[in-house]
């Protein structure tokens, strides 16, 4: 089959080859890939980033955010059905270390991915363990199945902590997760949402999305429009995704005190921090980390299938696999927001 593989340790380092599907074992499933996204971690392996230097065996076949048929299923397998049509929790859980007994199953000890330790969906087909596997109904896009993976980190930055119900909302980062939360946002009762970035494609996105407010952080000032925008008082609810110090410092000082600061983007670096301001400002830190498994899943589902969310304008590109790497030229050059793959055997 046709796949696409980071094969080399450098920035780019992908190519198309040649690769053997797997059959799978009696835990696992054979999906037939019908739609696969381009994401962030995808980004940061295509500019072979420290932590994935340090990781990954290469040739490895990329991609964990997919929608698929499943074609074939391992004799213990029980939660799924050939026929299913599914998209893929991306943490491949051990469900026996602490975290996963105390239903915390997106911090397991001994996490794995798709697209980095195993073989993942950038490909005809992919063979997964059964477990994290979710069951869509048949009618649902797949270009929209293939999103729900990102958008249950949305929905989970947004019921974390103090919800966002009835508050004024930051959202600093205009990625596609956040784009999504802007959407997960809106639809969980926000009253005011403010969306911050410097590319014009996303923010003009993020209006699209729901954003009452868009900034072009290159062009205004951050702080003094959210100050303008609150008397004063500052955002009840700051989301960080851009993973910039500058950024960082930015939805700090955008903060109300005691607000909630909810971190998903994971600076490069680390950022020094005066505990002084934040002991003053008192700020509760949430890090967000993937979806609550299944928690996230059910109530992110619940919204797409009906129809409170939708996601089509985050789509910006739907290339053949054998184009993909365009798709990746594109998000560097800041021209997409979230291409989506197709297999050439499926157009």
């Amino acid at each position: 089959m046709r796949a696409l593989c980071k094969t080399d340790p450098v920035e780019g380092g992908i190519a198309i080859r040649d690769v053997d599907p797997l059959d799978p074992g009696p835990d696992e499933i054979r999906i037939r890939t019908k739609v696969a996204g381009i994401c962030g971690t995808d980004m940061q392996i295509y500019y072979w980033a420290p932590r994935m230097a340090r990781r990954m065996k290469l040739p490895r076949v990329l991609g964990h955010e997919v929608s698929g048929v499943v074609e074939t299923i391992g004799a213990d397998v029980a939660n799924v059905a050939v026929g299913d049509h599914v998209s893929l929790e991306s943490h491949i859980f051990c469900g026996q270390c602490r975290p996963c007994i105390m239903g915390k199953a997106h911090l397991c000890m001994a996490t794995t991915y798709p697209g980095i330790d195993i073989n993942g969906a950038f490909a005809e087909y992919l063979t997964v363990p059964s477990s994290i596997a979710w069951v869509n109904p048949p009618g649902l896009a797949h270009e929209t199945a293939a999103m729900l993976e990102p958008f249950g980190i949305a929905v989970h930055a947004s019921l974390e902590g103090s919800g966002v119900v009835g508050q004024t909302v930051l959202i600093n980062g205009c990625g596609p997760i956040g784009l999504m939360n802007i959407a997960a946002a809106r639809a969980f009762g926000a009253k005011t949402i403010i969306a911050s970035d410097l590319n014009p494609l996303r923010l003009k996105t993020a209006g699209i999305m729901g954003a009452d407010r868009v900034v072009n952080a290159g062009e205004e000032d951050l702080p003094s429009v959210i100050s303008d925008m609150t008397g004063g008082n500052g955002v009840e609810v700051a989301i960080e995704y851009s993973g910039s110090e500058a950024g960082f410092r930015a939805v700090f000082e955008c903060l109300a005190k005691g607000g909630d600061f909810r971190l998903v983007g994971a600076p490069p670096k680390a950022i020094p921090v005066d505990f002084t301001q934040w002991l003053l400002k008192c700020p509760v830190m949430h890090n967000i980390h993937g979806r609550r498994v299944w928690d996230s899943w059910k109530r992110s589902t619940r919204l797409i299938y009906n129809n409170q969310v939708d996601l089509s304008p985050i789509r910006s590109h739907v290339l053949p696999l054998s184009d993909a790497a365009r798709g990746f030229e594109l998000i560097k050059n800041g021209e997409a927001v979230k291409p989506l793959l197709v297999p050439d055997s499926e157009l």
